[in-house]
This record gives structure tokens, sequence and C-alpha cells, in this order.
């Protein structure tokens, strides 16, 4: 028994680690593409003016989507969602009635996406300009002018986006990560098209009808995979149901929590408005950078272990939920420490190489820059505060991630407050207050979990730790070294290209000879907690 049981988990591993290494493909498709459609923004309509209005009002839909869609609502459907297909599977039964209950819970989260959902939007479209001013304080009358109809056309979004969320969540669940890992890809083709053929007829509302594609497309790629596992779209609004109750009552602190986190991310989009021209598109396209390599990796990560641990606290099996979350600690680190090294010391020259053209000024490169400086001291520990809270959520432990989230925000909103009008940092203060607030975040939710649960990093996790930090900070110094031996002037996206990729040389070399697991995880090979 004890031999099947190893076998199973060898197998359960191996298809785990498939699926991370083609999450992470697609991921890195998409983060391309990304970057394509906000260089496409920066060179259409530069840093300042109606790039300020496009990446504020887009920002709006996008922050509701983690309040009711892929952060929150997600967060408590999935553990549910496995519960009922783990009774399925432990009483052996597979009729159509038992399959339903899962069914039946996923048509509910659907009619709770309608039935809150439909009259935000109602409300968004009959009153633009009462509900932007929550939103924005733009000085520029014609900012304000521009940001109704963009208003309209983009809100509809949320919806789409929505419903996208629960398809991804119900193929997550059922262990299919590869087509939800395709909409982002599908979305960021509709964006490019749109602007591309739609400039020169619509101006800065072509952008508002690529969001609107991109949404449609998210939902038409899932739908075939989706209808087959016997899911529907069509909602339900009878929520009398227990399944739907224990998700209701997880969601409600998830809720809370994620809603800090988005009142927090528009709260530094409204400073923004404040600071001087140009802020709110350089925090946009700075956070475009940092979410290249943070979501490759950590969205990957934590993509494909979620519903693993979600899986295990449901078995009961926490030992085997914490070795998942140790497998989590040491390769977050070892793949986003020496991703924010490089940002830090090469944003400059990629910022100039990907976005600096027509509109897109050396000016806009240099104050986008520091922004991503600031943003990528945090990078590492943004990582390790997400895997964390949903090794919390996984376990059924809703308020000590409500809780870490207002220490979070509060720090967040207090250090931006200082930094704007004490020290005058400007632009810059939002990103670096961001950071703090997350190294502190990631270390209290730690600390909190080991009291919870016991949780600590066991000599494998801190050696793995300690070392791909020595590798990190060793390449990086090359690529400093490298730097400083190049002229300024001289260097060019080849240049820049090439030291960071000997950088990249040395941090691999010592990773292997360090035997650090997520080269084999990369490799497709090796061992899966």
């Amino acid at each position: 028994m004890l031999q099947r049981r190893q076998l199973v988990s060898e197998e359960t591993r191996g298809t785990d680690a498939r699926s991370t290494v083609l999450v992470m493909i697609c991921t890195l498709a998409s983060r391309i593409l990304g970057f394509v459609r906000t260089a496409a923004v920066g060179a259409l309509f530069g840093a300042g003016g109606a790039a300020d209005v496009i990446h504020l009002v887009f920002s709006i839909p996008n922050n509701l989507r983690k309040l009711l869609a892929e952060g929150a609502l997600s967060a408590a459907f999935i553990p549910e969602l496995s519960r009922q297909i783990n009774l399925d599977s432990q009483t052996n039964l597979q009729t159509k009635s038992q399959q339903s209950q899962a069914l039946a819970l996923a048509a509910r989260i659907i009619g709770l996406q309608f039935a809150v959902i439909l009259p935000l939007l109602a409300a968004c479209l009959i009153f633009p300009r009462q509900v932007l001013t929550l939103f924005e304080q733009f000085d520029d009358p014609a900012k304000t002018a521009l940001s109704i109809p963009l208003f309209r056309q983009m809100m509809p979004y949320l919806l789409l986006v929505s419903l996208s969320a629960v398809m991804m969540a119900v193929h997550n669940t059922h262990g299919r990560f590869i087509i939800p890992a395709l909409t982002p890809i599908l979305f960021s083709i509709a964006v490019i098209a749109s602007l591309l053929i739609g400039y020169p007829h619509w101006g800065p509302l072509s952008m508002g009808y690529g969001v609107l594609a991109g949404g449609i497309a998210q939902i038409a790629v899932q739908y075939p995979t989706y209808r087959r596992l016997g899911y529907r779209l069509r909602p339900v609004f009878r929520f009398r149901h227990p399944a739907f109750r224990t998700t209701m009552k997880n969601w409600g602190p998830m809720l809370l929590t994620s809603s800090l986190f988005a009142v927090n991310s528009q709260t530094a989009m409204l400073l923004a408005s404040f600071l001087p021209d140009r802020s709110a598109s350089a925090l946009s396209y700075a956070v475009v950078f940092f979410q290249f390599p943070f979501g490759i990796f950590s969205a990957s990560i934590t993509t494909v272990l979620y519903p693993r641990m979600s899986r295990q606290a449901v078995a009961g099996d926490r030992p085997a939920l914490i070795e998942s979350l140790q497998f989590g600690y040491r390769n977050l680190w070892a793949l986003l420490l020496p991703s924010a090294l490089i940002l830090i010391l090469l944003g400059e020259p990629i910022i100039a190489a990907a976005f600096q053209r027509r509109a897109f000024t050396a000016a806009d490169t240099a104050l986008t820059a520091r922004v991503l400086t600031a943003y990528a001291v945090g990078m590492p520990f943004v990582g390790l505060f997400n895997i964390t809270q949903r090794a919390f959520y996984a376990l059924g432990e809703v308020r000590k991630p409500l809780y870490c989230a207002l220490a979070a925000v509060f720090v967040d909103i207090t250090v931006s407050l200082i930094f704007i009008f004490v020290f005058n940092l400007g632009s810059t203060a939002p990103a670096w207050a961001n950071s703090w607030a997350f190294i502190f975040a990631a270390l209290l939710q730690f600390l909190i979990l080991r009291r919870a649960v016991g949780f600590s990093l066991v000599r494998t996790t801190r050696r793995s730790l300690l070392g791909t930090s020595f590798a990190a900070f060793a390449g990086a110094a090359v690529i400093l070294a490298a730097l400083n031996l190049i002229d300024l002037q001289t260097r060019g996206l080849l240049i820049t290209v090439l030291i960071a990729l000997l950088g990249c040389i040395v941090i691999l070399a010592l990773y292997l000879w360090m035997k650090v697991e997520v080269v084999s995880i990369l490799l497709r090979r090796g061992k899966r907690p």
C-alpha cells in the first residue's frame, strides 16, 4: 500500500512539474505580448495626456475583477470545488446527480456574478461621470472628457473577465492549466490588433474596443473544454446550497482582503493623479516590467500549487501541504530574487529598448526606470506573501490573511503619504511604499503561519534560500562590473541582452553547482513536493 501511494505521488509530482513548466511558457508568451500591447500604447499616446486616462480607466475594471473574480472569489471557490470533487471520488460514485453538486456550485457562482456585476454596470453606464469622481481627480478637462467614453467602453469587460475567471478556476481545479493560461495571450492579441487597426479611426477609444474583444476571446477559448467537463455558463440564482454557503462564508473575509489591496492600488493611482504629469503612466508602465518575471514565475507556481494544497487540506494531509509550501518558498525565492536584481540594474536600458520610440521619450524611460527599481525591491516578498496567503486559504483560514492585509495596506498608505508630502519623492513614492509594505507583510504572515500550524523553514529550505541569494548577488555583481566597464552611450539593446545573459549564466552555473531544484523543474525533470 505504501509503495502504491509513493508511485501515485511520484506520478502526481511529474504531472505538476509539467504543468508548471507549460504554464510558465504560456505566461512568458502572455508577458511578451503584454509588453507589445503596452509598448503600442506608449508609442501611440506617450506617457501623459491620453495615456494617463487609458491606464487609469483600465485599472478600474482590472482592480474590480480582483475583488469579484480572479482574486477573492476564485480563492474561495477552488477549495470548495475541490472538496465536492473529492467527496465524489471518496464514495467512488460517478452518477449524474453526484457530479451535479460541483456543477450546481459553479452555476451559483455564475449567478452571483450576474447579481452583483449587472447593477454595478448599469450604474457605471448611466452615471459615468459621478462614478469616475471616486477614482480620478484630473485637473485637465480634456482628460476628464476622454475618461467618460473610455469608462463606458471598458466597464463591460468586468462581467466578461469575471465569467472567464470562474471557467479558469474550474479548469485549474480539474488539473487543466494550459487552456486558462492561453486566455491572457488572446486578450493581448485583441487589444494590439484593435490599437493598430482602429487608432487612425477611433484614437484612444480603440483601446476600449480591444479590451471588449479580448474579454470575449477569453471566454470563447475556454468554453469548449469547460463544456466537456460538464459545466455550463447558465446562472442559477437559488443560493440556498451548502457548498455555495461555505464558499460565501470564506469569500467574505477574502473579499475584504482583496478589496483592501484593490483600494490600495486605486489609492496609488489617485495619489498619482495629484503628482506631476506622467506619474500615473510611469506607475503603470513600471508594473508591466515588474509583472513580466513576476507573472511568469510567481503566478505560474501559485496557479499549480494552490489547487494541490487545497486537495491536500481536504484530505487532511497537513505535512504534505507544508512540504508544498516549502517548495514554493524555495523556488519563488530562487526565481524572483535574480529577476528583481536584473530589473534594478538593467531596468533603464530594457525600458528604452522596449518602449522608447515616437511619443515615449528618454525622460519617460528614466522616470519609469526609477519607479521600476522601487517596485523590484519588494518583488521576492510579494511572491512569498501570495503563496503563504494561498496556504492559509487552502487550510480554510481566512481571518489571519485579512489581518496581514490590513497591516500591509496601512503601512503602504502611510509610507506613501510620508514619501510624497514629507520627503517629496514624487512618482516613485507609491512604488517604494508598496515594496516596504510587502516586505513587512510577508514577514508578518510567515510568523503568523508558523504560530498557527507550526510552519518553519526546514534545513533544506534555509540552505536553498541562502545559496540562491549568494548566486543571485554574484550574478548581480558581474552585471554591475560589466556596466561599469562599458560606456553608458554605447549600451544598446544587444549589449544589454549580452550583459543580462552573462549575469544569468553566472547564476545558472552556481545553481547547477549547488543542485538547486528549480533548475530541474525548468528542465522538466527532478523532484516535486
